[in-house]
């Protein structure tokens, strides 16, 4: 057995998935599972799939490229804007793509004539995060309708908005209203109903939760809220009782251990990232060395230890220091600590061919 190890619980990744698409049934909303988080992990794919939900969504190409190799029995839909250079690779391997620009979109459609498909897209609405989407009302709903009349091989399934994710703008009733009519006076333009209104991501969930999400959204992409409770924003304990935090959990050996000063000896320039640290001086503390570091989980601050007595002080690529000073537990050197992962630090890990993965039941 060699460490790092990722335990991956598939039975509340199961209680998740299944907690997530009840609320979303109760709210007529259809959600797409974003399986980018995990790295589109073969074992927790079929997990997803057998709780029923039937688009799977990546902002990578051979994400999606594997779901239609395995023969999942899903839609697959492309969540970053194309580029020009894999134009071909996503109306060959995404059902839907999520789309912006008509210069784009016209090459879609010259390349789904080519194929003798029609390629699916949503197109997108900048509500103020400042990521992808068109900002302006008025274009986003010219656009639409020059896609609805002149692009032939592009079916216009819907629209959509991305919240949180650049500008930490958070998803309300106000700013999802704005999609919402905007979708409502595209339809009557083009004198149909969109089949998509997708109302953001798993920062969403709070309105459904509460009753607030706007009408007409039918949507929603969702990936951080089937690994991490912690990753819907603004959740209250009470709410949403059964979602867990304890999907992966990673287990790292200790290869020093003792005591040791708590402030750096010598003049201070900058770490192996080119960071200038802080520290504070609090004497001589018990610490543990680990064989893990920011190559496995990119950030320290993303992942966190399950003793509460314990402190992640920092890490190097390759590793991490943590105060067990204030720990009831007894540590030895050979002996390994666990960590519970965020949204960032699971991307990582899962992505990272030399952490071993070890599925459990429960």
């Amino acid at each position: 057995m060699t460490y790092p190890i990722l335990d991956v619980n598939m039975e509340t990744i199961r209680s998740n998935a299944r907690i997530i698409m009840e609320l979303c049934g109760e709210h007529g909303i259809e959600p797409a599972a974003v399986i980018k988080g995990f790295n589109a992990m073969p074992r927790i794919m079929d997990v997803i799939v057998g709780e029923g939900y039937k688009c799977l969504a990546s902002s990578r190409i051979p994400h999606l490229r594997a779901i239609r190799e395995a023969g999942y029995p899903v839609l697959t839909m492309g969540l970053r804007i194309p580029m020009r250079s894999e134009a071909e690779d996503v109306v060959r391997y995404c059902d839907i793509s999520l789309e912006s620009e008509l210069e784009t979109i016209n090459l879609l459609n010259g390349e789904a004539e080519r194929r003798k498909v029609v390629h699916k897209i949503i197109l997108m609405r900048d509500l103020g995060d400042l990521r992808e989407g068109i900002i302006e009302s008025e274009r986003f709903v010219d656009t639409a309708c020059l896609v609805e009349k002149n692009l032939p091989n592009i079916e216009l399934l819907g629209v959509g908005s991305n919240l949180s994710c650049y500008g930490s703008v958070r998803p309300t009733a106000k700013n999802l209203s704005v999609l919402a009519g905007d979708a409502v006076e595209i339809e009557r333009l083009i004198g149909r109903r969109l089949d998509v209104v997708s109302g953001g991501a798993s920062t969403s969930i709070p309105l459904l939760v509460r009753g607030e999400m706007p009408r007409g959204i039918n949507h929603l992409r969702v990936g951080g809220a089937l690994m991490h409770r912690v990753e819907i924003f603004g959740l209250r304990d009470d709410e949403l009782p059964g979602l867990s935090d304890d999907t992966f959990i990673l287990r790292a050996e200790i290869i020093e251990i003792g005591e040791k000063p708590t402030y750096p000896i010598g003049e201070l320039a900058v770490d192996c990232f080119g960071n200038a640290g802080s520290y504070e001086d609090r004497g001589l503390r018990r610490r543990a060395l680990l064989a893990v570091g920011a190559f496995d989980i990119a950030s320290f601050e993303k992942i966190s230890p399950l003793d509460s007595g314990a402190r992640i002080l920092g890490c190097s690529s390759d590793h991490m220091i943590v105060d067990i000073h204030d720990s009831d537990r007894l540590y030895r050197l050979g002996g390994t600590m666990e960590f519970r992962l965020r949204y960032q630090s699971m991307l990582w890990a899962t992505a990272n061919g030399m952490i071993e993965k070890n599925y459990r039941a429960s």
